[in-house]
């Protein structure tokens, strides 16, 4: 009785239509178990053949509904961003009364990997995968896939899922006129320099931030032709940058020098190692991502994080749940939903996060 209802609820909803094999990847019941229910189920009126190897359940959708369960690979608590991502999806599935299977990716392409297996384990209906490395995307994404499972990809493209997240290039391209014009506002457009820290693991479309980065600064300066451009790995964090630029700042003697940094703990690390070889006052730096840390650091007067590019992670679940829903019933969902981007400076912070300008107030 218990397979059988486990067939009928492979069923999420009215009028959907499913052939034997897609029956057998919902319930992970044999194929021939499934097909002996199916024929059961059929003579009792439960289940209809539409057409060959085309069959329709004939309980209405309400008397068979069960909790969705979404399936979600966290990145990692680590780091503001990935935590104000998990916190939004854990809010929105709540929310929306869908069960969250949740697990943590670590950052580790590893773990990565057996969390997928754990998750297809688990049966989820949609799987939210929020892991960095490229290597091992097109894996993860086979082993959803093959299980029936679709998936949505956080950031990172997945072959075959859908991608939700950045719109790399036109974020890069909004830091880089940001920077553009501080030069030509309080350096009259004269660059000594140009450096650029990336994360080479993730892959070529986060690096669309970069690329666009070069060209809106070259849109506002044309002239630019003589500066330096370098690429530093700063593998996306603090440490590494820091270390990069600082070692780079040793070599060389004072030059005006625009920073575009692929995240905000990339920027972070760069500003500082400036600001400990003494030369805050020949750099300007732009962030993306806006994190808290970032948000702090703009509101500092004079402070050479000049801004970030925000992209709201803390609104992430409000879309993704929603999504993950419309695709559990058989939607159609197009291949890329982006999020909203605006450049956040010392200048518009307070109206774009009111509420932390609020909370400065009554401390």
């Amino acid at each position: 009785v218990l397979r059988a209802c486990e067939l009928l609820r492979s069923f999420r909803s009215d009028g959907e239509l499913l052939r034997l094999r897609d029956m057998v990847e919902r319930t992970g019941l044999p194929k021939s178990t499934t097909h002996r229910l199916l024929r059961t189920l059929q003579k009792g009126g439960m289940i209809e053949e539409a057409a060959h190897d085309q069959y329709r359940c004939l309980i209405r959708a309400a008397e068979r509904q069960r909790r969705l369960r979404v399936g979600f690979g966290a990145q990692t608590t680590s780091t503001t961003f990935s935590q104000a991502v998990t916190d939004s999806v854990r809010k929105a599935a709540s929310d929306n009364n869908v069960d969250l299977v949740e697990v943590n990716n670590r950052y580790s392409s590893k773990t990565a990997l057996r969390n997928a297996d754990l998750l297809v384990r688990e049966r989820v209906d949609v799987a939210i995968e929020f892991q960095t490395y490229e290597n091992v995307a097109p894996v993860i994404a086979a082993r959803f896939l093959s299980a029936g499972i679709p998936v949505i990809a956080v950031e990172i493209p997945h072959p075959g899922a859908v991608y939700f997240g950045a719109n790399n290039y036109e974020a890069g391209i909004i830091g880089g006129r940001a920077l553009g014009r501080w030069a030509k506002d309080n350096w009259t457009g004269v660059v000594d320099e140009v450096i650029l820290l990336e994360e080479r693991i993730a892959g070529p479309l986060p690096q669309a931030r970069l690329t666009g980065a070069i060209t809106g600064i070259r849109e506002v300066l044309p002239e630019m032709t003589r500066a330096n451009v370098i690429t530093f790995d700063g593998k996306g964090a603090y440490g590494p940058s820091f270390d990069l630029v600082r070692k780079h700042l040793r070599k060389q003697t004072r030059k005006r020098t625009l920073i575009a940094a692929i995240n905000d703990p990339s920027a972070l690390g760069a500003l500082r190692a400036f600001e400990e070889c003494g030369y805050n006052s020949y750099c300007a730096v732009m962030g993306q991502n806006a994190i808290a840390e970032a948000r702090e650091e703009i509101r500092k007067p004079g402070s050479r994080l000049i801004g970030s590019v925000a992209y709201f992670p803390e609104r992430y679940g409000q879309e993704l749940i929603p999504l993950a829903i419309a695709m559990a019933a058989g939607k159609q969902a197009p291949p890329a939903v982006f999020t909203k981007h605006k450049l956040v400076t010392s200048k518009n912070i307070d109206e774009v996060y009111p509420r932390e300008k609020a909370a400065a107030a009554v401390g």
